[in-house]
């Protein structure tokens, strides 16, 4: 299965994900990493991302780059989203990420951060058959999202983050109730065009996503904090939810603090986080919402494997494939037959990819055995893969080097009748990697070749 690794910039704090996706698109994770940076509150206050906070920020990317390069992705995508789309120096600060992270870093549109969301969502929770309402509330903006069977029908990004609310609105602790007005006031003149849009539709269900919606479900559920991945698919009614905002606005940090559920980073901002949330309930007369762990980083990877990102390092390339089509022509191999053949070696290279742990690179070895492991025949159907081994092995095969050459005649050679021994020496010859490979690869040509076959051949 390929592997992915998705970066999330926010405003309130940077994400990792690296994942495999299955066949069946199913999204396993297999590092995931969270670091609160307030990378918004220098850009709310001046309108630029601080030197502290980039260098911070930047420090995290590099450690975040360690831990997905010992996974051996095949397809990063970094993303920064409301923050620096805002930020003055928003080219320094792309620049200085993209270097600390080894991989260009890319600002996206609130648009684009919708699609993400609700792909992560459907990824993770699917709804093919219902009308929702996905409203996720960062650090720096909001993302209302309509979806009808599956499918991004409407989306809108507004600048209702948790962060920059709590920044240009709550100036006192507790807030004031004026100041508690005039946020409101804010949030409901930012809602009142998607309301006209998409409001007055029925929804089966409203889903909320982000770490303001985990702490609001948490708290409200009485879930701990360090548990709250058990808060997934958890439902909160608007009468708690207004109870637990009413609460919220009179108590000071501290106080907020001492929450359950609420971490100490958190209380800091939860305050106008909920606010949002509440007031889309009202406005759009829902019940309650439900809130899903989904997010940027999930719809990143469901994305990069929607697209193939990555399959093409398995797979041979233009060039390599016309070579090996033409050696297999050339020793009179079915064409037709050979590419049946590779095509399903290379879904069983793909589909088992968690048992080999193969590097993609393999792949495109194993799929150039698939077309040329019979053309020994052209020799002698006697121990016609001993044959075929010997012509891929001296022949002239451009876009192939020596040692690629020797392992896909090693496959060639094994492709049937007995497995690599200790007295076979051009086994035995080869480097301890390329001996693994060979040993998990044969397997997959046997199979596909006698799934390949014409019943009662």
């Amino acid at each position: 299965m390929p592997r992915y690794a998705a970066v999330d910039i926010g405003s309130n704090s940077v994400r990792l994900l690296a994942a495999e996706v299955s066949a069946a698109s199913r999204i396993h994770t297999l590092a995931a990493e969270r670091q609160v940076t307030r990378l918004g509150e220098s850009v709310f206050r001046g309108g630029g991302i601080s030197s502290q906070s980039i260098a911070f920020v930047c420090g995290q990317l590099s450690r975040m780059a360690q831990i997905y390069r010992r996974l051996d992705v095949v397809g990063v995508r970094a993303v920064a989203t409301s923050a620096v789309r805002d930020a003055g120096n928003q080219h320094e600060f792309i620049a200085k990420a993209s270097q600390a992270l080894g991989a260009p870093v890319e600002i996206i549109s609130g648009q684009e951060e919708a699609r993400l969301i609700h792909l992560g969502v459907e990824a993770l929770w699917p709804h093919l058959n219902q009308r929702i309402l996905i409203v996720d509330v960062g650090g720096g903006s909001a993302e209302i999202i309509c979806a009808e069977n599956g499918r991004l029908a409407e989306a809108f990004s507004k600048p209702l983050g948790a962060v920059r609310l709590t920044e240009v609105f709550l100036k006192h602790d507790p807030p004031a109730p004026e100041e508690l007005h005039r946020m409101d006031r804010y949030i409901e003149e930012k809602i009142a065009a998607p309301l006209v849009r998409i409001g007055g539709r029925k929804y089966d269900r409203m889903i909320a996503t982000s770490a303001t919606a985990a702490a609001i479900v948490s708290a409200i559920n009485r879930v701990p904090r360090a548990r709250r991945d058990e808060a997934d698919h958890l439902r909160v009614s608007t009468a708690q939810l207004r109870k637990l905002y009413a609460g919220l606005s009179r108590m000071n940090l501290a106080a907020r603090r001492k929450t359950p559920g609420i971490g100490p980073r958190r209380a800091e901002i939860i305050t106008a986080g909920a606010a949002v949330f509440l007031r889309i309930l009202e406005t759009f007369r829902l019940p309650s919402f439900y809130y899903s762990t989904a997010g940027v980083r999930d719809g990143i990877v469901a994305d990069l494997a929607l697209r193939g990102v990555g399959r093409e390092l398995s797979r041979l390339s233009a060039d390599q494939r016309s070579v090996v089509e033409q050696m297999a022509r050339r020793f009179g191999v079915s064409l037709g037959h050979a590419r049946k053949v590779a095509a399903l070696a290379h879904e069983l290279f793909d589909g088992l990819h968690r048992l080999h742990h193969l590097p993609p690179y393999f792949g495109k070895l194993l799929e150039a055995a698939a077309y040329l492991h019979d053309i020994g025949h052209y020799v002698s159907d006697t121990g016609h893969h001993k044959h075929s081994c010997y012509l891929v092995e001296n022949a002239d095969m451009p876009g192939f080097t020596g040692a690629e050459r020797r392992l896909i005649g090693m496959l060639c050679r094994y492709h049937r009748k007995s497995m690599p021994a200790p007295r076979h020496i051009p086994f035995q010859a080869l480097d301890a990697e390329a001996r693994r490979a060979v040993l998990l690869l044969i397997p997959l040509l046997r199979l596909a070749e006698a799934f390949s076959k014409p019943l009662g051949a």
